[in-house]
């Protein structure tokens, strides 16, 4: 089991970041929640991780924090949550606003997420509540990097000629449909706002906590 990956990063998108580490350079899958905290490339970063093994793919998982990670792994062991389906419940949610929504079994901030029907989510309400009881005591840092400041540094996390084009495919890579996306990122669409501010913003009018 690979746990924590620490090196430098070479490359960040919505979704994934690559980080060198030994001379070796590893694709480490990661929710928005996590790419919002990453340092600018070329600097050091630390990453905790999970490493998922099937029978055609192998894919590291990677969070900016303990209580990220380890809640991935008690959402997996639901029934009809694979990994790409609870990296996507974090991409929408805050691991501590997961956690509100279990508590105050708020079906309808669940169901407004990536892939999440009704059926997955009032199952995400039965299960939860005692797993989550795993993870009192915990607490996510401040950012996933070594430097102070790296969740700032994210504001200038993408350089592309049309933001609104590149946060649209991210959401669409997230799961949700074309014209759900498209219509998220047409509401909160401005001049100068880069595309990771308005994935954020979109996230955050599509799925209010």
């Amino acid at each position: 089991m690979i746990g924590r990956i620490r090196g430098i990063l070479v490359e960040k998108t919505p979704g994934q970041a690559l980080v060198e580490c030994g001379g070796l350079g590893y694709e480490v899958d990661i929710p928005f929640t996590a790419f919002y905290h990453l340092p600018e490339p070329g600097q050091e970063v630390t990453l905790h991780t999970h490493f998922v093994v099937r029978e055609d793919v192998q894919s590291l998982y990677g969070f900016a924090s303990r209580l990220d990670r380890d809640l991935f792994r008690l959402l997996i062991k639901v029934n009809g949550v694979g990994p790409k389906m609870a990296a996507g419940i974090l991409s929408g949610l805050e691991a501590q606003q997961f956690i509100h929504c279990v508590e105050a079994r708020d079906i309808k901030s669940l169901v407004k997420l990536p892939g999440v029907g009704k059926k997955t989510a009032e199952r995400l309400l039965i299960e939860m509540p005692d797993r989550i009881k795993q993870l009192e005591g915990q607490f996510i840092p401040a950012s996933a990097g070594t430097e102070a400041g790296a969740a700032d540094s994210a504001q200038h996390a993408m350089s592309s000629h049309n933001p609104a084009d590149e946060a649209e495919a991210a959401l669409i890579a997230l799961g949700y449909k074309p014209q759900e996306a498209a219509r998220a990122i047409s509401k909160v669409a401005k001049e100068g706002v880069t595309s990771e501010a308005l994935i954020r913003l979109a996230l955050r009018n599509m799925i209010p906590v």
